[in-house]
């Protein structure tokens, strides 16, 4: 027997973030979340805090695995100082 727990506590920050397709909607709107939120100066866990959903959520919106809901677009927007929710929005 090893001395590693059979499991990890965080499996999605234990591994590296997939890479994002930036050449479709999904991928240009995660990378546009992660930029916005590393401009803000928060981290993952922080950002979850403050918007009221798991880091893990936050960390799917950013992999390109889930879109927020839009409900939550005006907080975020908020929290990432962003003028208007449609600027989370990436340019077409």
């Amino acid at each position: 027997m090893g001395t590693d727990p059979p499991f990890t506590l965080f499996p999605a920050m234990a591994r590296p973030r997939k890479k994002i397709d930036l050449k479709t909607y999904e991928g240009r709107f995660a990378w546009r979340l992660m930029v916005l939120r590393e401009k803000a100066g928060l981290t993952v866990e922080e950002a979850a805090e403050q918007i009221g959903v798991n880091w893990a959520t936050v960390y799917a919106w950013e992999s390109a695995l889930k879109r927020p809901d839009i409900r939550k677009l005006p907080k975020i927007s908020e929290i990432y100082k962003v003028k208007k929710a449609k600027d989370l929005l990436p340019n077409e």
